[in-house]
């Protein structure tokens, strides 16, 4: 499997990354980012698309506003 970091991904590569990802093709497939806070699931994952932030990161962030 290829490695999923920013500096080992192009801005096309990590879109369809998150495309893939998610099973979303900005239609309601259940995934849950919606409802339960996250907004819109590509919005969520924009920093990572952007080169700003990990998915990891992103991920632990959005765990942390619900486990605590």
């Amino acid at each position: 499997m290829k490695s999923l970091l920013i500096k080992d991904t192009t801005r096309k590569e990590r879109e369809q990354i998150v495309k893939n990802s998610l099973g979303c093709g900005n239609s309601c497939d259940f995934c849950s980012a919606c409802w339960l806070g996250g907004g819109n699931p590509f919005d969520m994952y924009q920093p990572y698309i952007d080169g700003e932030k990990e998915i990891a990161q992103i991920n632990a962030e959005y765990k942390a506003r619900y486990v605590h």
